[in-house]
């Protein structure tokens, strides 16, 4: 069986990523998610291994340390990686779907040349804030961090394959599958 495609998925927090991923999933039953871990707490309803690998600042610089990540960063004065272990497994049995950050992606291109690099954004910054604050589990020094970090990022797709508007998730879903798609069918 060939080796699946590594598609990355970015985009500021809030741009909708999360329900975007969920939909793709319910549309493609072919696509893996890669798992990241974090040293963030969970949020409610999230479930460690399946949403994120939930672990201490000293466990995760163990991690580093063991060279057990394909990428990693921190951001939000929170630390977040991808574990090289478990990406590979799943890429042994098909696609697989990583949401990082620009910083990750960008190592994530140095390292693996082949992964497709897609970026989420929101129709306008002004969107972005109220979908932040509408949360109602961020606090708003935290919403001006994720918004400064946000026009930072947005400088970013400059260098990514593909930048894909979140004004309508099934849309925005449906356009991210006809990208991977097309990378499948390069082959």
């Amino acid at each position: 069986m060939a080796k699946g495609k590594l598609i990355v998925i970015s985009g500021a927090s809030g741009v909708g990523k999360g329900t975007v991923l969920k939909r793709m999933m319910e549309l493609r039953e072919d696509l893996t998610f890669s798992v990241s871990a974090t040293t963030r707490p969970p949020r409610p309803n999230e479930v460690d291994g399946v949403h994120y690998y939930f672990v201490t600042r000293d466990k995760f610089q163990r991690m580093i340390d063991n060279e057990e990540f394909l990428e990693y960063d921190e951001h939000n004065a929170t630390l977040y990686g991808t574990p090289v272990g478990q990406l590979e497994e799943k890429l042994n049995c098909g696609n697989v779907i990583l949401d990082i950050e620009p910083v990750g992606a960008a190592n994530v291109r140095k390292k693996r040349p082949d992964a497709t690099l897609i970026f989420i954004m929101a129709p306008s910054m002004e969107e972005l804030e109220r979908r932040l604050r509408s949360r109602g589990d961020t606090s708003e020094n935290q919403i001006q961090m994720r918004l400064e970090r946000a026009r930072w990022e947005t400088e970013q797709t400059v260098w990514y394959d593909h930048v894909v508007i979140n004004d309508q998730v099934d849309a925005c879903a449906e356009e991210i599958l006809n990208i991977i798609a097309n990378k499948c069918a390069e082959e």
